[in-house]
């Protein structure tokens, strides 16, 4: 049995296109950082089917897709080749890269987690490991190049979606397995999941929404018997300094 998705001809392509786009913009960092043909190769492999790779491993799937299914591995490898030749055109598709990695946070969002629960996981550690195949990839990426991962950089929705698209994915999957719905409508819901995370996305930098961050505090408020407390303290350190 496999995730709904994986089931369409037409969406297999997309992922196929989420993985080049993945593997485009990991590229694209190894050769802003000048590093050369072989590295590059690495980190559009790693940033296309790093988060798979992990994710297969965890669910004890060997060996896992990323090195395993030729298609996958062929198009991420690709990414890399193209993007060490056009990386200046690459560099201006700021909003085209943006909707495209936006489609690949979605759909590895859902496979993630449909894949996770069909190896009969809690639907939390589904919802951890769909997150880790969306988000894993990235994160792999900044770590091996020494960037601070743009999960934590980035305060726009990024991690945000992945979680709506996790979360979401789980309940139709309960829906789907109760019989509630039938497997047209769990393709379709799955669809519309994809396309939330992508809206989420896209907005989020389009309009400059960002999570908050700690509350802006300047003073500490103690309890009052805390400078009591000190006071005390002070008292006892002074006598002892005395007697010595």
């Amino acid at each position: 049995m496999e995730p709904v998705l994986e089931k369409n001809t037409f969406f297999m392509i997309i992922e196929y296109l989420a993985i080049f786009s993945c593997g485009l913009a990991g590229g694209l960092l190894a050769v802003r950082k000048g590093y050369d043909l072989f590295a590059i190769i690495i980190t559009s492999w790693l940033t296309g089917l790093g988060g798979g790779i992990v994710r297969d491993v965890l669910l004890g799937i060997f060996p896992p897709a990323g090195v395993s299914d030729t298609g996958l591995v062929l198009v991420a490898l690709a990414s890399s080749f193209v993007v060490a030749v056009i990386h200046p055109e690459v560099d201006r598709l700021r909003w085209t890269m943006l909707v495209a990695d936006a489609l690949a946070l979605g759909l590895f969002a859902v496979n993630g987690t449909s894949k996770a629960l069909l190896y009969h996981t809690s639907a939390m550690t589904a919802v951890f490991l769909g997150m880790f195949t969306a988000l894993g990839g990235g994160l792999i990426r900044d770590m091996l190049l020494n960037e601070v991962p743009s999960v934590i950089k980035d305060r726009h929705w990024y991690a945000v979606p992945s979680l709506v698209g996790c979360v979401l994915t789980v309940a139709v999957y309960e829906a789907a397995s109760s019989g509630w719905i039938g497997q047209t409508w769990e393709m379709l819901a799955d669809v519309l999941i994809v396309l939330i995370v992508v809206a989420m996305r896209v907005l989020s930098v389009l309009y400059d929404i960002k999570l908050p961050g700690a509350l802006q505090r300047h003073e500490a408020h103690l309890p009052l018997r805390v400078p009591a407390f000190r006071r005390s303290t002070a008292r006892r350190t002074r006598s002892h300094s005395k007697r010595h």
